[in-house]
């Protein structure tokens, strides 16, 4: 199925509060371990309505799409069509997901082919044709104290 996997990114996101200053919704780290920030510039967005989300997955488990076995996930508010995710991380290699929700019913919007109606990015910018990338080619390593992504949103 043409880029199903994308569909539901945001399905199971709620609830995210878009804002300015929101920097993620994430669960405890290990003992000892430190946090990292994560930011995602995204630029592309074709119009400022709705929401931009993310996602950000530390392996292959449900990748791009599952919600639960992200590391960190949330949205914010596009302005300027640009967006910008901050997340809190341990040091490590992630992937990450955006999409534009614009009209922010919490999933990515499709025709009647299934191709996505609404932008999506990765990390890395990878060639997308007609399903997702694998995590591998989205995978980045994030470092402390701070690590800046540029994610280009693609609009099929």
């Amino acid at each position: 199925m043409i880029f199903r996997t994308a569909a539901l990114l945001l399905l199971s996101a709620l609830p995210f509060v878009p804002s300015r200053d929101f920097h993620g919704v994430y669960s405890a780290p290990a003992h000892g371990h430190p946090l990292c920030t994560l930011k995602l510039h995204v630029a592309g967005f074709r119009d400022n309505t709705g929401t931009a989300g993310g996602l950000v997955f530390a392996s292959s488990a449900g990748w791009p799409e599952n919600i639960t076995d992200t590391v960190v996930h949330g949205g914010v508010a596009i302005e300027n069509h640009q967006a910008q995710l901050t997340f809190q991380v341990p040091p490590g290699r992630y992937a990450a997901v955006v999409i534009h929700d614009e009209n922010s019913n919490m999933k990515l919007d499709r025709n009647f082919l299934g191709i996505p109606k609404e932008g999506f990015g990765f990390s890395n910018n990878p060639r997308v044709a007609f399903s997702a990338p694998p995590f591998q080619s989205a995978v980045v390593p994030v470092a402390c104290p701070e690590t800046e992504l540029q994610i280009r949103l693609i609009y099929k």
